[in-house]
């Protein structure tokens, strides 16, 4: 296997410190927020988004957001995600203005409910115009509550993924290999908030400290700036005198990580190393070795650090990107909305078309159908289909029938 590694300048002549904002989003981005130690981040800015007044005055974030209008009267967004979505668009100037002057956003969240799922789209886009890299980390709900919550999670996931460069996402069903019978709800929501609680502090990290072999700013932009794909990560630590090798079996069977699958798949992967000042260059090796072995063709960036207070630890944070490509002359950014492909055809066959003037002039004239696939019923965008005999009523009846219009 052909394998290309890039390895960043040693010589720092300038230290660069990122501005980074951390948002937490909705409820569950508030408790992810809380559930950071802020003092860990020092010089990082926290701020809680949400249209719940009553959790976002309990939120310990020093700077809250409240995106509340009169019309829900305090009361949240009713597990609406398109009402979080107005109300964010709504004041979409406020959001941006949070953002100025950062480089770096995280958005913390949980989609499926209607803040989550609403608002974190419109922010990463505020933020991205803001001139920030974008980093989502969210989950996505466990498969018993209910597939209302589901649809409503894949569907701000894929909005979510248009607007940020990057996005972290732990689906919660895989925390169930991880867990016994005999595990707390409470316990469960914490173990699964806690994956993206040390991603955040993984790339933390890796903007933060000065390296041995430097892991630059412009090299995570150019990892995930415009790939607009979803990303997987993982932040493992080992100790003792088989760390090396423990941290590597930590990295293959990471939830995240799809028992490696995702590894295997991607296009770019990013490595950091950060241990006590023991850590030895045969450690480096052994750890970069097995990651190629696993990454296939990817393009691999490897940084290594150094701190004394680590002792014997070692921490290993690793970050794949999957290109995904863009249709040409589709921009990955925007959404489109177009009409049902039986309209689409009824207008093809039953529209008059005017006659060509000239031979030469209709054989320039010809109609192509849009390679468009979305399909929206506006406030019906939700509803089942409401079938009878095979036939889809919602469809009108001249065009199921094939009756052209004058």
């Amino acid at each position: 296997m052909n394998h290309e590694t890039e390895i960043s300048s040693a010589a720092v002549t300038e230290s660069f410190a990122p501005s980074v904002r951390i948002f937490g989003v909705g409820n569950a981005g508030a408790t992810l927020l809380g559930a950071l130690n802020q003092a860990e981040f020092s010089g990082a800015q926290f701020a809680a988004v949400n249209t719940d007044a009553a959790a976002l005055a309990a939120s310990p974030a020093p700077v809250k957001i409240n995106l509340e209008n009169k019309l829900l009267r305090g009361l949240g967004s009713g597990g609406d995600p398109e009402r979080g979505r107005a109300l964010a668009e709504e004041q979409f100037s406020l959001l941006k203005s949070a953002c100025d002057g950062a480089n770096v956003v995280f958005i913390l969240a949980g989609l499926g409910g209607g803040a989550g799922s609403g608002i974190s789209p419109v922010l990463a886009r505020a933020a991205h115009e803001a001139g920030a890299l974008v980093l989502a980390f969210v989950t996505l709900p466990f498969d018993c509550e209910g597939n209302r919550r589901e649809a409503q999670a894949q569907q701000a996931l894929e909005h979510l993924k248009r607007a940020a460069d990057g996005v972290v996402c732990l689906p919660s069903q895989k925390i169930f290999k991880l867990i016994d019978e005999n595990t707390s709800l409470v316990e469960t929501f914490r173990f699964t908030g806690g994956f993206l609680v040390e991603g955040v502090r993984g790339v933390w990290q890796l903007l933060t400290r000065p390296g041995l072999i430097q892991v630059h700013f412009a090299d995570l932009c150019a990892l995930l700036r415009d790939r607009h794909a979803e990303n997987a990560f993982a932040f493992v630590e080992a100790a003792g005198p088989g760390r090396a090798r423990e941290a590597v079996e930590k990295i293959i069977a990471h939830p995240l990580f799809d028992d490696g699958r995702a590894l295997a798949e991607s296009d770019a992967v990013l490595v950091s190393l950060l241990a006590g000042k023991d850590l030895t260059m045969s450690e480096v090796g052994r750890v970069m070795e097995q990651v190629k072995r696993q990454c296939g063709h990817a393009r691999i960036i490897m940084g290594a650090a150094v701190d004394a207070a680590l002792n014997d630890k070692l921490c290993v944070t690793v970050i794949a990107a999957k290109e995904n490509v863009a249709p040409a002359g589709v921009s990955p950014r925007a959404e489109t909305r177009v009409a049902h492909p039986a309209i689409m055809a009824q207008r093809e066959t039953a529209m008059p078309r005017p006659a060509a003037r000239t031979r030469r002039a209709a054989s320039k004239l010809i109609q192509a159908q849009l390679p468009l696939s979305i399909i929206s019923k506006g406030r019906f965008d939700k509803s089942e289909p409401t079938k009878h005999n095979g036939e889809d009523l919602d469809v009108p009846t001249f065009l199921r029938r094939g009756v052209p219009l004058n």
